[in-house]
């Protein structure tokens, strides 16, 4: 089978990346990275040594298939004219800036019979898919995600930026709708909020906290998750998955440690791990989940099965999200009210006392001449 015609519409940092990694894969041929700004294309040239154009309209014709990959705000527009023009596309996260235009593109995609995928790569990353075969319906989740300042993603807040990652791994555990949605957010150096917490309750009873941050001082990626099977404790900076699963007689309710004498209670506690709470730990195997990404985006557009992430997975992420947002909007941190501009503490103050008006005080020489 010949190689998909790709292209790559972004020549940023993750862009390259994209680009870099199609570069080298079988399936694809990469015919070009558009980007308007000059000094990305520069960068594409002096890395890759790949074909740039300023616009990427110039490729449809030319193209079989697109990795989207600019600011947010652009990835209506791309993916919409992408997708009209017959091109299977492959959009980063997040999939639009709004769920209107996240369900507006999966309806366009569908109506062309075309490929559209979001890349929340997590569910590629190694070490959740160690993890996934362990887990059971999920009934109680902490996810923390916390990174130093980019400078990258400044159009949108932490919600979309990082947040929307666990919320789209917890999205794929549990497909029930969300029922309610509680957070708050601090924005400090900019109009979008840079710190985010949120609790989700799912309408099968999963309750959900996450929180996430762009302002770090340490690094923060790891999901704690208790479910029908198992717990489960996903550090995704270390690579690392523990799995505890309870025995059959904890299952089966026969074990009540509360109803031992102290010296066997004290007894037992040297071998609640070993004989009531198994523990595993999981090392995840060395894969690149942004490579795997590529492969599940060639296989669907030559097989016609759905992507593992599918364009309506990203828009319901989108959607969530959004809804964390508004409810951060909401909340009142004056614990009176609140509007939509005001996010966090750093915006409590308001201007109440109004400066005088000017008078029309006597100037110094008239001041001399009366007297």
């Amino acid at each position: 089978m010949s190689a998909l015609r790709l292209a790559i519409v972004g020549g940023g940092h993750l862009g390259r990346i994209h680009a870099k990694l199609a570069q080298a894969h079988e399936q694809f041929e990469v015919i070009a990275v558009a980007d308007p700004c000059p000094e990305s294309r520069a960068l594409v040239t002096q890395q890759l040594a790949l074909p740039t154009v300023a616009d990427y309209h110039e490729l449809i014709g030319r193209i079989d298939a697109a990795i989207v990959a600019p600011p947010t705000i652009a990835h209506y527009e791309v993916t919409s004219t992408l997708l009209r023009a017959g091109v299977h596309t492959l959009v980063e996260k997040p999939l639009a800036s709004s769920a209107d235009q996240a369900q507006r593109l999966v309806q366009i995609a569908a109506s062309h019979g075309r490929v559209l995928q979001t890349g929340h790569v997590e569910r590629f990353n190694p070490t959740w898919t160690a993890a996934a075969p362990h887990l059971g319906r999920p009934k109680f989740i902490e996810a923390v995600r916390a990174g130093a300042y980019s400078g990258r993603s400044t159009d949108i807040g932490v919600v979309m930026d990082l947040m929307i990652h666990d919320l789209d791994l917890i999205l794929s555990l549990d497909r029930s709708p969300v029922e309610e949605i509680q957070a708050s957010g601090i924005a400090l150096l900019g109009s979008h909020e840079d710190m985010a917490e949120a609790r989700l309750r799912f309408a099968s009873g999963c309750v959900a906290n996450l929180r996430a941050s762009r302002l770090s001082t340490e690094a923060t990626r790891r999901m704690q998750l208790y479910t029908t099977e198992s717990y489960a404790d996903i550090n995704f900076s270390a690579s690392e998955v523990q799995i505890i699963k309870p025995s059959d007689d904890v299952l089966g309710r026969s074990v009540a440690l509360d109803e031992l004498s102290m010296v066997e209670r004290m007894a037992a506690k040297e071998t609640i791990f070993e004989k009531f709470l198994q523990r595993t730990t999981l090392a995840a195997p060395s894969r690149n989940a942004i490579l795997d990404e590529h492969n599940d985006f060639a296989l669907s557009i030559q097989t016609g099965c759905a992507p593992s992430v599918t364009g309506a997975d990203g828009a319901r992420a989108v959607d969530v999200a959004m809804r964390v947002v508004e409810a951060i909007e909401r909340h009142a941190w004056d614990g009176l009210s609140s509007k939509a501009w005001r996010i966090g503490p750093q915006a409590l103050v308001e201007p109440h006392i109004l400066p005088l008006p000017r008078q029309n005080r006597p100037s110094h020489e008239d001041r001399r001449r009366a007297g």
